[in-house]
């Protein structure tokens, strides 16, 4: 099943636009995993300096995923861009166990922000394909997401190299927009 077969379960209206953000810190695979969703190639992909945009229509149903640069100096900039968010994406290098706490503490501001208040929130522990990934469930309990009360949010292994465990969390993403909905 790929990204248009989810996107046929998410329309229920015509012309039904999905506002998706994608952040995370640098490195952590958001552009990959953006070109992946979008079955674009993924073998020359460069920091993002500003934001990438992916719009996919079927249908009469439109997906607008905001990936925007995760670098320290960008981060401050991500608050332009919480409006009208249906769903926030934050995607964790699983590998890179020294930013585990700056992700963190990344992520906490996040759910503090006003604007995203009770947005579901999905994570993607990413890069599950190398060796010394941290499991989702360690990153779970270290992020201490159990303590989440004001939304729906949801941890999901994945790479998004090989793109193993991307549909998994495409498919809570879909739940949530028409759990939301109703």
């Amino acid at each position: 099943m790929g990204l248009l077969s989810i996107l046929r379960k998410l329309k229920s209206t015509p012309d039904q636009e999905v506002r998706i953000l994608l952040l995370g810190l640098d490195n952590g695979g958001k552009t990959t995993l953006l070109k992946q969703l979008a079955s674009e190639d993924i073998s020359h992909i460069t920091p993002t300096q500003g934001f990438n945009i992916k719009s996919v229509q079927s249908q009469g149903f439109k997906l607008n995923v905001w990936d925007i640069g995760g670098q320290r100096k960008i981060r401050p900039y991500w608050r332009n861009y919480f409006e009208n968010t249906d769903i926030l994406i934050y995607v964790i290098d699983s590998a890179d166990r020294k930013r585990f706490e700056e992700t963190g503490q990344e992520l906490a501001e996040l759910l503090d922000e006003e604007k995203l208040s009770g947005v579901p929130v999905l994570i993607f522990a990413n890069k599950q394909d190398l060796l010394t990934a941290a499991p989702a469930s360690e990153i779970a309990e270290g992020l201490n997401l159990h303590t989440i009360r004001d939304r729906v949010w949801q941890i999901q292994s994945c790479s998004a190299l090989t793109g193993e465990g991307v549909q998994d969390g495409m498919n809570w993403v879909c739940k949530s927009v028409n759990a939301k909905k109703k």
